[in-house]
C-alpha cells in the first residue's frame, strides 16, 4: 500500500505548498500555482527540458480556450450593471411580489442578476440596493440580503459563463449548454432552501452597516425598461439552452450552422452586441460611452484568468508526469461515489485556501482522471465540484469579510448567517446533483 501511495507524494506536496503560499503567505494564486507545479514536476522526476513545455502547454490549453468567453462575460456583466438593468430587475421583482414576499423577490433578483454579473461585481452593486429597500421597508437587513447573495453565490458556483464552472467544463470536457441546464435544475431548488427558507431563521440578527456603504441607487428615470432588462440579463442562458435543445433535433444540413451559432463564444458575443444596442445606443448613449466601462471589467477579470491559467499548468504537470493516471486508479478504488469524492476534495481545498475559484480548479486537476476514465458524467462533476468549492466559507475567504463589513456584523453572526448559507448551498447542491445523476 505504501508503494502505491509513494507516486502521490508530488500531489500532496504541491497542494500543501499551494495552501501555504495562498492562505498564509498571501502569494498571488497564479504564482503559487506555478511554484507548486514546478515542485510537483521535480518530485515526480520529469526531465528538465519537458517541464517548461508542460507548463506552457497547460497554461495555453486551459486559459486560451476560455479567455474569450470569460472576457466577454466580464464586459457583458459590466454593461448590465452600469446601465441600471440589474437595478431595474430588482425593483420590478419587489413590486411584483409585494412587501410581504420581499425575500422571494430578493432571491430571484440574486439568481437572475447573478447569471451575467461576476460575483464580486454583483455583491458590490446589489448591497446598496438591499439597504435602500431595508430603509424603505423596515425589514431586517440580513434576512433580506442573504436570499439575494445566495442567488449570486449559486450562479457563481454552478452556472456558465462564470469563470469557475466554465473552466471546469473545459477541464472535464463537459458540454457547456447541458451543464447550464443541469445547473439550473440543481440551482433553483438549492436557492429556495438556502435563500428564503434559511433567511426565515435570521430575522433576529441585527445589522449595523457603516455609513460608507450607503450608496444612492440610480434614479428610476435613468433605468432601462423592465422587459429589456430581463431579456438582456437572461439572453446568454436562453441562447445556450436553445442551442443545446436544438442539437438533439434532426437538423440535417443545418446542424453545422446551429453548432456554430450555439458555441459559447458566439453566444456571448451576440448577447454583448445586442446589449450594447438595447442598453446603450438605443437609449441615446454614444458607442464610446458604452464601451468605456469595458476597460475596467477586463482589468477586474485579469486575476481570475491568471488563476485559471495557473491551475491549468498544475493539472498538465500531473498529466505529463504520469501522476494523474496513478491518482485516477487510486481514486477509483475509494469506496465513495465519484461525485461525492469530487465534492469532498473541493470542500477540503476550499477550507484550506478560501477562494471558491481556486478550490474548484485545484480539485478539478485532482479528480479529472476519474472523469477521463468514464466513471462519472462530466456535466454533473462540474456541479459537484462547484458545490464543494462553496462549502464552509470562513475567515480566509474574502466574501466572508465583505459580508461582515458591509452588514456590520460580529464574527459569530457572520458565521451564523453567511457561512451557514454557503454550507447549505454546498450540501443541498450535492444532494440534488446526486439525485439528478440517478435520473440521467
Amino acid at each position: 500500500m505504501t508503494a502505491q501511495l509513494l507516486p502521490l507524494l508530488p500531489v500532496a506536496a504541491a497542494v500543501a505548498l499551494l495552501t501555504v503560499l495562498v492562505a498564509w503567505a498571501r502569494v498571488q494564486p497564479f504564482i503559487a500555482f506555478i511554484v507548486a507545479a514546478l515542485l510537483a514536476a521535480l518530485m515526480s522526476g520529469m526531465p528538465f527540458a519537458a517541464v517548461a513545455k508542460s507548463l506552457e502547454h497547460g497554461i495555453g490549453d486551459t486559459a486560451g480556450s476560455l479567455a474569450v468567453i470569460v472576457c466577454l462575460g466580464a464586459v457583458y456583466g459590466k454593461l448590465i450593471s452600469d446601465s441600471g438593468a440589474a437595478q431595474r430587475i430588482a425593483l420590478s421583482l419587489v413590486r411584483l411580489f409585494g412587501s410581504k414576499r420581499m425575500a422571494l423577490a430578493m432571491t430571484l433578483t440574486g439568481f437572475i442578476v447573478g447569471i451575467p454579473l461576476f460575483y464580486n461585481v454583483g455583491f458590490v452593486l446589489m448591497v446598496p440596493l438591499i439597504f435602500s429597500l431595508v430603509y424603505q421597508s423596515g425589514r431586517p437587513a440580513v434576512a433580506l440580503g442573504i436570499p439575494l447573495l445566495a442567488g449570486l453565490s449559486i450562479a457563481h458556483g454552478f452556472l456558465p459563463p462564470h469563470p469557475s464552472p466554465t473552466a471546469l467544463v473545459q477541464q472535464f470536457h463537459a458540454d457547456l449548454g447541458l451543464t447550464l441546464i443541469y445547473g439550473l435544475i440543481v440551482g433553483i431548488p438549492t436557492l429556495i432552501v438556502a435563500g428564503p427558507l434559511f433567511a426565515m431563521t435570521l430575522k433576529g440578527i441585527k445589522a449595523d452597516p457603516p455609513r460608507l456603504f450607503e450608496v444612492e441607487p440610480l434614479p428610476e428615470s435613468a433605468l432601462p425598461g423592465t422587459g429589456i432588462s430581463f431579456l438582456a440579463a437572461l439572453l446568454p442562458v436562453i441562447l445556450l439552452a436553445a442551442a443545446t435543445g436544438a442539437s438533439y433535433l434532426p437538423l440535417g444540413a443545418a446542424a453545422p450552422i446551429v453548432a456554430f451559432t450555439g458555441s459559447p463564444m458566439v453566444v456571448m458575443l451576440v448577447s454583448y452586441v445586442l446589449a450594447i444596442l438595447v442598453l446603450g445606443l438605443l437609449r441615446g448613449k454614444s458607442l464610446p460611452q458604452v464601451m468605456a466601462p469595458s476597460e475596467q471589467a477586463l482589468r477586474d477579470i485579469a486575476p481570475i484568468l491568471l488563476i485559471i491559467a495557473g491551475a491549468g499548468a498544475l493539472k498538465q504537470i500531473f498529466v505529463d508526469s504520469g501522476v494523474s493516471g496513478h491518482l485516477g486508479q487510486l481514486l477509483a478504488e475509494v469506496p465513495l461515489p465519484p461525485l461525492v469524492l469530487g465534492w469532498g476534495v473541493a470542500m477540503v481545498v476550499r477550507i484550506c485556501l478560501g477562494s471558491a475559484t481556486v478550490a474548484g480548479l485545484t480539485a478539478a486537476g485532482l479528480v479529472a482522471p476519474l472523469v477521463a476514465a468514464g466513471h462519472v458524467n462530466p456535466n454533473l462533476m462540474v456541479l459537484a465540484v462547484g458545490a464543494g468549492s462553496l462549502m464552509c466559507s470562513h475567515v480566509n475567504d474574502s466574501g466572508f469579510w465583505m459580508f461582515k463589513q458591509y452588514f456590520g456584523l460580529s464574527l459569530k453572526d457572520t458565521f451564523r448567517s453567511w457561512s451557514l448559507m454557503e454550507t447549505l448551498v454546498g450540501i443541498v447542491g450535492l444532494l440534488l446533483t446526486l439525485g439528478l445523476s440517478a435520473a440521467v
